[in-house]
């Protein structure tokens, strides 16, 4: 009996060891967002009525990268922040009572802040001009990479991108109204918009904007 309670002792000790090895993905980081300190966005948001849904819809107002923000309030359904260089409020909304965003996203208010916001500005200048022009406009090209797509247009709905190592990223602009975003090598090589359940094919090297009404430069 003894022998097998050191042997249950040194497998704890074990696993504990290892788990403080294991490396967390940067969504899985512990964040504790202080009320009144200044953030600045890590990727473009689109809102509608003052309002982001996490699903991340991409139709209404653009709000670029590296917007600073102040943190209202943050709960684990929601959070508000008040964007300083207009004075407006934006909620940022995790749950709602009419869509279950969480099937979209997994995640809950201190997640979702830990992906959209941080105390220091996104380095842009590791990305090439083409990749900084989409990233200001909130719009995805043929030949962006990776990086440069989360931060130009944000994280894509786990409901059929459950991986960011997967080369197939799906976006929303409705419920009913899909893209996918494909990549080869780390950079995009098509943009497949789905809606209404078809596809319609267009230019893998045109531009993309993602906003109520798309547009192809």
């Amino acid at each position: 009996m003894l022998r097998l309670l050191k042997v249950i002792m040194l497998s704890m000790l074990f696993s504990l060891t290892a788990c403080q090895f294991m490396e967390p993905r940067p969504e899985q980081l512990s964040v504790v967002p202080q009320l009144g300190e200044s953030y600045y966005t890590q990727v473009t948001l689109m809102y509608e009525n003052d309002v982001y849904s996490t699903t991340n819809y991409r139709r209404g107002t653009l709000l670029e990268v590296n917007t600073a923000v102040e943190l209202l309030e943050i709960e684990p359904k929601m959070i508000k922040v008040k964007i300083l260089q207009s004075n407006r409020e934006l909620l940022i909304k995790t749950e709602s009572l009419i869509e279950n965003i969480a099937q979209y996203t997994s995640d809950d208010a201190y997640q979702a802040f830990a992906k959209l916001f941080a105390q220091q500005e996104v380095d842009l200048s590791r990305f090439n001009q083409q990749e900084r022009d989409n990233i200001k406009k909130g719009t995805v090209a043929k030949g962006m990479s990776k990086a440069a797509v989360k931060i130009a247009i944000g994280y894509p709905s786990i409901v059929r991108t459950p991986s960011l190592d997967s080369n197939k990223w799906t976006y929303w602009r409705s419920p009913a109204n899909s893209f996918v975003v494909h990549f080869e090598n780390d950079q995009v090589i098509r943009i497949q918009p789905k809606i209404h359940g078809f596809y319609e094919g267009i230019s893998s090297g045109r531009e993309y904007l993602l906003t109520a009404s798309p547009y192809y430069a």
